[in-house]
């Protein structure tokens, strides 16, 4: 009589391996996107409040500098990189806002059972959220002829990449935030206590020059600040200005009198974007 051997077929358990961290990455980063993608809403208003702060806001505060170089310069292509800045800064932490919404409906839960790290997922979700904001702050870089910024090819790529490299260091500032959150209301309270003086303090709407001692350490030690200087010397570095103008409109970022250059600030966005998504992992970990 011939036994048959029945065939054993060899399971893996999943997870444990950097290609299930990997996918879990690509899973939650593309969930982030599919939402964005299918709130046409949300796509408008976030354009709406950087619309009127450049158009309404900065055609009012024109008349205080006057046109340059022909007219081809004023008030509003100043105030053109902190819009940008702006409009991923709010798409960011509205990104962030999603770990929130997630542990008030259970949906967190059934990602925490997964067989990945926790910290792939925050990653996926981080990197989701940076996307997302990159595209946001892309829809307002087409409004750059408006404001008298030329569409030069490098201009853009290199504006796209700061824009990208601030949108994932504010997405994990909002991560940290949210890490431990468990309601909507007190992300939203806590952020506002952030956001705004953040914003305002970054040079956005006003020259960093001639500020008085305070104001001019608060603006130092404003993380946002580092990334809002290197996109307005890119757009100035394209600009047929006047020096005088330069020099008032755009002094730069200085530490006793040094002005740092591109890529320190850079660097200095990118240590602190790393520092801010390494502590929200930690505490992300922590959350039964």
């Amino acid at each position: 009589m011939t036994t048959t051997v029945p065939e054993v077929i060899g399971v893996r358990e999943a997870g444990g391996t950097w290609a299930d961290d990997v996918r879990a990455i690509r899973v939650v980063w593309q969930r982030e996107l599919i939402r964005f993608g299918r709130s046409r809403i949300r796509i408008l208003t976030s354009l709406a409040q950087p619309v009127i702060f450049l158009f309404v806001l900065g055609g009012g505060l024109s008349s205080i500098v006057p046109a340059a170089a022909g007219g081809r310069t004023d008030f509003r292509t100043f105030m053109f990189p902190g819009v940008l800045a702006m409009t991923v800064l709010f798409t960011a932490i509205f990104s962030a806002v999603s770990i929130v919404w997630d542990r008030e409906f259970g949906f967190l839960r059934e990602m925490l059972v997964a067989p990945v790290s926790r910290g792939a997922l925050l990653f996926g979700k981080c990197l989701g959220g940076a996307s997302v904001a990159t595209l946001q702050g892309s829809l307002m870089l087409v409004m750059a002829g408006l404001v008298h910024v030329p569409y030069t090819p490098l201009l853009l790529l290199v504006v796209l990449a700061e824009m990208a490299l601030t949108a994932f260091v504010l997405t994990a500032f909002g991560m940290l935030v949210a890490s431990r959150m468990a309601q909507v209301e007190s992300f939203q309270f806590v952020m506002q206590l952030f956001v705004m003086p953040m914003f305002f303090l970054s040079g956005a709407v006003f020259p960093l020059h001639r500020l008085p001692r305070w104001l001019s350490v608060l603006t130092k030690i404003d993380p946002l600040s580092y990334a809002v200087d290197p996109m307005r010397r890119a757009v100035f570095s394209h600009l047929d200005a006047p020096p005088a103008l330069v020099a008032t409109l755009n002094p730069g970022m200085t530490w006793n009198g040094w002005r740092l250059p591109t890529l320190v600030e850079l660097a200095v966005v990118a240590a602190l974007g790393t520092m801010a998504l390494a502590i929200a992992i930690i505490r992300f970990s922590r959350v039964d």
